[in-house]
């Protein structure tokens, strides 16, 4: 039950970047025929045993991955750990011939690695091979016969759980996230590899997926860890500003990004030949045909076509402006006829009048043979072919055709973003001698297309700066990586007190060893949802657990002290609610529940409380699915074994053992004071439920009170404090109302006034022009009730705040405040948060005390006591849906 090391370095243990898993090698070791930077790259990734390569076009990825499949061979041969002895990199389609080449030509491999489409075309005298995806895919090669596997250009991950491709790869490759490589005892391949130029750091999914695919972090443990969520739209992520520099630490751990020599090698001499060139990029828009327009959902006309466009939408505009769009290509090729030409094209349509329009190009599909595609391939990157046309999606990833060409034309553009960028690198990267050149047709429907295209090339750049910068920082070690993380280690201590409460901010664990023994009359509090949530960016947070262990492993170090301060059969009440676990985490297909309420029970009961029993809370069952999606009609209408049933919210009750056990009483009992009866005559006489004449009762604790508190079910109004994530889904005038309100009931208070339009102005939500938070008069001759607001999008606020899943009522607050504690006792919550039960044990005359790790949250609830030290009203959530009413 004792914690075995410090709190302190309990701590410091909580900070994980990704584990190595590979070996330890010298730089000697490696191919002298590399570059400096890529013998950096190989060494990085053989020591990590499971990692990504993200270096830039023209920063020799292919001989990277070779040599790095080969001397992790090497090691395991050493180890004594080789199972087939063999390697495979799997590539995409066109891409073998320059492994082959690069083999030979710059790592002088006398045996060159071997294309193959089955196991049986193995031979025993070769070491590494190569396949392309549609193989895997398709069955034809088990992957796990292999050591070692490198994936590049890895494509197929971005489709994160939607494609045949990526579900059959996940299964053979991985569904691990241990050191020891397997799942639930499936064989999978422990030494793997990913190499791209362009991963999207601004498509949060697919560097999950990557991470996944590497057995790093299952992707619905780092949405839960990194992400606020989209309750409306899967994957729809956002990074928490709170956990911004964790997660790109954490990513760092495990990718190496690296846009040119020197961001590995510290020396700028390295990087002479790897200055991309020049970008040449020009726009054309054509005009938009508006006569057909289309119709909004409810059936209004749209004045403009560019209103219409999504998906579908962006179809149909190709469609009917191809003739404008070849009209266009063949414009620009009168230009230089002879120079050799990429032309890129999304649609099958588009192809076909590529063909017609110039019969000398040539051009990829999905339908060819594939030697016949790869031999175009070849032909067009060894300038025997001047014009090739093909989608970026196949392509545009991992071919090299800079060598006889530095211009490309797009019929159009389109959403995906990475495709794009993949494609525009097959000609910008290193080597490229000329200015490369770049024309892109759209329409003018197309306009918001093309904002949103250059949106996600700008925070691409962005990012990709980040990473890099994170490699200059702290080089390539995991170490002074951990180091910055430790600093986020504990808090400036600050303590607020007045007669009626004292409220801390600080770490509960250290904080609740300065409350004196058996001085708490009750605690009540809710626990933060073990490693579902995280509520600030410190690492005390007890919601920034790996795991459900490490979350209990923590309570261990601050539930013996809770024990302690409590008085001697007195209470602790804790609230808490099961959780959801999601489909990718169970591993079986479906959601399941934990139990959370079972594992608080008994680490309660294993530090010396005494299990009281529970009041089960019922809660809103379709609220509940529109955040899990687990309880829908349609899915159950579907097959109905997969339904569960709404989770409740219970009140579990603890009592710390009395220190005479002979007769059960507290040391300090909690007194109920009897009601007294009024005789017809208007006499008080003692309580007596057998007489028979009409009486009334007087005020006190009644039988039918008992039998209400007694009761292990428990209805509540749900009343409690406004979250300001609940303030963001109101309009405007809404939150106009709203702050009115509190204006005028509470004492003004200056500090607070100022504070809240200073949060507002932080994240962009402070109206330019006007005033939103107006200071309000009780005059009537004063009109402080004038907005001109539309409306305010609802976002996430606060850094480092997330709704807690079921916030404490005010009137569960109250009834166990009164049921459970006499006047004047102390009432301890050790996550205070908004400060509610403090607030509430200041209201019914008893001294609130609590602890808050959140700056945020402190501050708020400071002002709540402060409120109710001055018995002045704050809005509560009911005020918030009456303003709405």
């Amino acid at each position: 039950m004792t914690p075995t090391i410090p709190y302190d370095q309990f701590l410091k243990n909580k900070v994980r970047l990704a584990a190595s898993n590979g070996f330890s090698i010298g730089v000697d070791e490696i191919n002298p025929r590399l570059k400096p930077h890529n013998k950096l790259m190989v060494k990085w990734l053989v020591e990590n045993g499971r990692a990504a390569c993200f270096a830039n076009f023209g920063l020799h990825k292919t001989v990277t991955q070779l040599e790095t499949v080969l001397c992790t061979l090497r090691e395991l041969g050493k180890a004594g750990r080789l199972t087939s002895g063999k390697g495979l990199i799997v590539c995409p389609l066109g891409v073998r011939a320059e492994f082959i080449n690069d083999a030979r030509d710059i790592l002088g491999w006398n045996k060159l690695p071997k294309f193959i489409r089955c196991l049986s075309e193995i031979e025993d005298d070769n070491d590494i091979y190569l396949t392309n995806y549609e193989t895997i895919r398709d069955g034809k090669i088990d992957p796990r016969y292999f050591d070692v596997v490198s994936l590049d250009e890895a494509s197929i991950l971005r489709g994160f759980g939607g494609s045949k491709t990526f579900r059959e790869f996940m299964r053979l490759f991985t569904g691990d996230a241990g050191p020891n490589g397997n799942r639930r005892g499936v064989q999978c391949v422990m030494y793997r590899f990913v190499a791209t130029a362009t991963p999207s750091p601004n498509d949060y999914i697919e560097l999950l997926a990557y991470a996944d695919f590497l057995g790093v972090m299952d992707v619905s443990q780092a949405k839960t860890r990194f992400f606020k969520r989209d309750s409306t739209k899967a994957d729809n992520l956002t990074l928490l500003e709170s956990k911004e520099e964790e997660f790109w630490l954490w990513v760092a751990s495990w990718a190496l990004f690296v846009t040119k020599p020197s961001d590995l090698t510290g020396n700028p001499a390295d990087d002479e030949g790897y200055i991309l060139p020049e970008l040449d990029l020009r726009w054309h828009e054509l005009t938009s045909n508006h006569e057909d327009t289309g119709t909004e959902k409810s059936g209004q006309g749209l004045l403009f076509r560019s209103l219409a466009l999504g998906l579908q939408g962006a179809s149909k505009e190709k469609r009917e402006s191809l003739p404008a769009r070849i009209k266009k290509v063949l414009e620009l090729r009168l230009e230089d006829l002879s120079a050799h030409r990429v032309i890129w094209h999304d649609l099958e349509s588009e192809r076909e009048s590529l063909e017609k329009s110039i019969p000398s190009i040539k051009t990829v599909f999905g339908n060819q043979p594939l030697e016949l595609r790869e031999q175009i391939v070849s032909d067009f990157s060894n300038g025997l072919i001047p014009e090739i046309g093909g989608k970026p999606s196949m392509l545009g990833s991992g071919t090299n055709l800079q060598k006889y060409c530095s211009w490309a034309i797009y019929m159009g553009i389109g959403f995906k973003f990475n495709e794009f960028i993949q494609s525009i690198h097959r000609l910008l990267r290193f080597l490229q001698k000329n200015q490369v050149r770049v024309d892109l047709i759209y329409t003018e429907a197309e306009r918001e297309v093309r904002r949103t295209l250059e949106r996600k090339w700008k925070q691409h750049n962005k990012l990709v700066q980040k990473m890099i910068d994170i490699v200059k920082k702290f080089g390539l070690s995991q170490a002074a990586m951990a180091q910055q993380l430790t600093r986020k280690m504990g808090i400036e201590r600050k303590e607020i007190r007045t007669d009626k409460f004292a409220i801390f901010q600080n770490d509960n664990v250290p904080e609740t060893k300065n409350i004196e023994t058996n001085s708490v009359g009750l605690i009540l509090t809710s626990w933060p949802f073990s490693n579902q949530y995280e509520y600030s960016p410190n690492y005390a947070d007890f919601g920034h657990s790996e795991s459900n262990a490490e979350f209990f492993r923590q309570m261990d170090y601050l539930t013996p002290d809770t024990f302690r301060v409590l008085k001697p059969g007195r209470i602790y009440a804790l609230h808490v609610k099961d959780r959801i676990i999601p489909a990718g985490i169970t591993g079986l297909g479906f959601q399941t529940t934990y139990p959370f309420h079972i594992d608080c029970i008994q680490h309660m009961v294993k530090h010396g409380f005494a299990y009281m029993g529970m009041k089960t809370i019922v809660t809103d069952v379709v609220r509940e699915n529109n955040q899990t999606y687990r309880l829908g009609w349609s899915e159950q209408c579907k097959d109905g074994s997969k339904m569960g049933v709404g989770m409740p919210e219970y009140l579990l009750l603890f009592r710390k053992p009395p220190t005479d056990t002979s007769n059960a009483y507290a040391d300090e009992p909690v007194l109920k004071r009897k009601p007294v009866m009024v005789t017809p005559e208007g006499n008080l006489i003692p309580y007596d439920r057998d007489l028979k004449f009409p009486i009334k009762l007087e005020s006190g604790y009644s039988i039918a009170k008992w039998q209400v508190d007694a009761h292990g079910f428990t209805r509540s109004s749900g009343d409690r404090l406004i979250d300001p994530e609940d303030l963001w889904s109101l309009k405007a005038d809404e939150v106009f109302k709203l702050y009115k309100k509190h204006s005028l009931e509470e004492v003004y208070n200056f500090e607070h006034h100022v504070r809240v339009g200073e949060l507002l102005e932080q994240k962009g939500k402070l109206p330019p022009s006007f005033m939103l938070l107006q200071p309000q008069s009780w005059s009537d001759e004063v009109w402080t009730d004038i907005t001109r607001m539309l409306t305010l999008n609802g976002k996430q606020w606060s850094k480092g705040k997330e709704m807690h899943l079921c916030p404490m009522q005010f009137d569960i607050v109250k009834r166990v405040i009164t049921q459970m504690s006499n006047e004047g006792d102390i009432v301890y919550d050790p996550f205070g948060g908004l400060m509610t039960v403090p607030y509430w044990s200041i209201l019914l005359k008893r001294f609130g005390m609590a602890c808050e790790l959140n700056p945020s949250y402190f501050l708020d609830g400071a002002s709540h006591c402060q409120a109710a030290t001055q018995q002045v009203g704050i809005p509560s959530l009911f005020d918030l849906l009456e303003n709405r009413a």
